[in-house]
């Protein structure tokens, strides 16, 4: 199996990387854009009410190729439907994309989502067209009711945002898995490699993460080791890993020796 073969399709869409990356928290521009290219992300988050739309100015939008990579416009800082779904209909009329990551949160301190506002404002979106890809609580039955709702992809976190923490409760992750038809991407929580490796050998389709690249010491090291290990993670996933055992079983049978 090739990482070209083994498409992420989303919303009728295909993608070869599996790996999705935020543009905040960077120094620069230029080391945003350093770390997208060592990525080899294909889809990029952008948070609508933090990026200058005002193209007469420097912005982020100037420093990336918009031919390169799908825009991902988020509604990061929003607390209610109504300001998430103004925030989406604003990216769409700048230009963006209809393609949105929708986030809904309920509190400033461990930003979770509000899963009642997020499916009201995810229910809102779809009727108008937009491809939704829902940040959400670990929550097998939300999960449900945003795929019913048709959003194109579930988001559950790893662990709260910017946390790194790494996948906290991954018995929940593989729930939802066996329980939703559409693509479940990791969002937050996700600090080192291992953990995107987890997430992927869980059965994700994918993982979208932004703190554990722009906040670690060399930024675009680790967005190079984030891209690796999420295609090992993958092929590791793929490949079926052995069954776990209580006790030791040898790697060269004792079967067919000569005495």
């Amino acid at each position: 199996m090739t990482q070209t073969a083994d498409k992420l399709i989303i919303g009728g869409r295909e993608f070869t990387s599996r790996l999705m990356v935020g543009t905040g928290k960077y120094a620069s521009f230029e080391q945003t854009a350093r770390a997208l290219e060592m990525s080899g992300a294909e889809i990029i988050t952008v948070a609508v009410r933090r990026v200058n739309l005002d193209r007469s100015k420097e912005s982020l939008l100037d420093y990336i190729d918009l031919k390169k990579y799908t825009l991902l416009p988020n509604t990061a800082g929003c607390y209610t439907a109504d300001d998430a779904v103004r925030t989406c209909r604003l990216a769409r009329e700048a230009g963006m994309s209809d393609f949105v990551k929708l986030e809904v949160l309920g509190d400033e301190k461990t930003l979770f989502p509000d899963n009642e506002e997020l499916l009201k404002a995810a229910k809102i979106l779809v009727a108008e067209g937009f491809t939704v890809l829902p940040y959400c609580s670990d929550d097998v039955i939300v999960c449900k009711k945003l795929e019913d709702i048709g959003c194109a992809a579930v988001m559950p976190l790893g662990a709260p945002i910017g946390s790194g923490l790494g996948i906290r409760n991954p018995y929940n992750i593989r729930i939802i898995l066996e329980n939703v038809s559409v693509p479940v991407i990791v969002d937050a929580g996700v600090g080192s490699a291992s953990d995107a490796a987890i997430a992927m050998e869980l059965g994700c389709a994918g993982v979208l993460m932004n703190t554990a690249i722009a906040g670690a010491q060399d930024p675009i090291a680790m967005a190079e080791a984030m891209k690796l290990a999420v295609i090992a993670g993958r092929l590791s996933f793929k490949a079926g890993r052995i069954p776990r055992k209580l006790y030791a079983n040898a790697s060269s049978p004792l079967d067919g020796l000569i005495v």
